[in-house]
């Protein structure tokens, strides 16, 4: 994979607007919740594009492929923490949220296939 920069991968464009959108939705949560599921959610948005950009600043595809899985991981974390915020009523269902956690894990998906072969 020749990539000049983390930041030439639309996957990592894309994790940085959820991170924005995150940051945004937790922005109402009760502040009794700042260390708790509001700092979970940042922590976890974060971490995506973090990881993507340490994988591509490793040697070699074994090394990225590790760090995409652990932003895979990442995503499914959000995605549950998510659903925990809308149960506990602090925030309503953001379909534009939820989409672009699929979109991102989609594309991470097709990534690390692309670099098995």
């Amino acid at each position: 994979m020749d990539v000049r920069s983390h930041k030439d991968l639309k996957v990592w464009q894309e994790s940085m607007i959820l991170v924005e959108e995150i940051y945004r939705a937790t922005a109402v949560f009760p502040k009794e919740e700042i260390y708790g599921l509001t700092s979970q959610l940042k922590r976890a948005a974060v971490s995506v594009p973090s990881n993507i950009a340490e994988g591509c600043g490793r040697k070699g595809s074994a090394e990225l492929k590790r760090f995409l899985y652990i932003a895979l991981g990442s995503l499914s974390e959000l995605d549950t923490q998510l659903e925990i915020a809308e149960r506990l009523h602090f925030m309503k269902k953001n379909e534009e949220i939820v989409e672009r956690i699929y979109f991102i894990k989609n594309m991470l998906v097709r990534l690390i296939a692309s670099l098995k072969e």
